[in-house]
């Protein structure tokens, strides 16, 4: 029985080659994969605006004999899912209606729960081998991906990792690629609404045999198809923007699984740090 993550895999293998109408068939898949197993195909059909051949047709595309094989092997593969929820309680409602400070907290502890169930290990473990084997490491982001791009540079330089982020002031993301080479990570920050910016330069990056790893909120984000790896994470907001709760967990995580495959690298960038910090008078011991 394939599981889930060979299951997506499929779909993101195919999805290039897909025509438009089936690419949305399959963004809908990779979005409800929990789901699919509980309709049928003229509902699927009716959700995605597509025809019931499309759907048929769409199975047919990633290897499988019709819409009810593929529904199968999704149902099947959930089997071991099932039951894998909440890992942190929710913060107790208190008695008055007007507690935004524990909305957002109970919305940012859910979102960092759905975050450990969305993220594979086997993808964290292959983003953390593809940082520590790179040369270098560029991050990038625009908006509030911006300034989660350049704490992750600064932290994975904490633990030894030469990493810096593209900077957006002088020239374009596509630009910055040019002076990338295949020794090099280019890791992109990527949440609605996305920048079409980020996903060119990972595009660009790709076809010049550049690595890609990707953070983003799901398994169907632009940027998922120009990526070696994707981590997704949940970043649910009670406002307009994307909380980065969860986000900061997921870097702090990858800074410190950096840090834990080579310890003596990481413990050795921080007494060198601490020492410069002393000898010119930055900090007071």
């Amino acid at each position: 029985m394939k599981a889930q993550k060979e299951i997506q895999a499929t779909i993101h293998k195919h999805y290039e080659e897909l025509p438009a109408n089936q690419k949305i068939i399959a963004e809908y898949f990779l979005e409800n994969f929990e789901r699919i197993p509980f309709l049928s195909v003229h509902e699927v059909a009716e959700a995605t605006s597509r025809s019931v051949a499309s759907v048929v047709r769409f199975a047919q595309r990633i290897g499988y004999s019709g819409f009810s094989e593929l529904r199968d092997a999704m149902a099947g593969s959930l089997q071991n899912r099932i039951g894998k929820r909440d890992v942190f309680p929710l913060v107790k409602k208190k008695a008055r209606s007007d507690d935004p400070l524990t909305d957002v907290a109970n919305l940012d502890i859910q979102n960092i729960n759905d975050t450990l169930n969305m993220i594979e290990r086997e993808d964290f473990r292959k983003a953390i081998n593809l940082i520590q084997r790179s040369s270098r490491v560029f991050t990038m982001g625009l908006g509030i991906s911006s300034l989660l791009s350049q704490i992750l540079s600064y932290q994975l330089n904490q633990v030894g990792i030469d990493a810096r982020p593209f900077d957006h002031s002088y020239s374009s993301f596509v630009e910055q690629v040019l002076f990338l080479n295949e020794q090099d990570l280019l890791l992109g920050l990527s949440f609605p609404p996305y920048s079409k910016e980020t996903i060119d330069a990972a595009h660009f990056a790709r076809q010049n045999n550049v690595k890609v790893v990707s953070i983003t909120n799901k398994k169907s984000a632009p940027i998922t198809f120009e990526s070696n790896v994707s981590l997704m994470v949940k970043s649910e907001n009670m406002l307009f923007t994307n909380s980065f709760a969860a986000i900061s967990v997921l870097i702090n995580a990858i800074a410190t699984g950096c840090a834990f495959k080579n310890k003596a690298k990481a413990q050795k960038m921080v007494d060198d740090i601490n020492k410069i910090m002393i000898d010119y008078n930055h900090i007071v011991m």
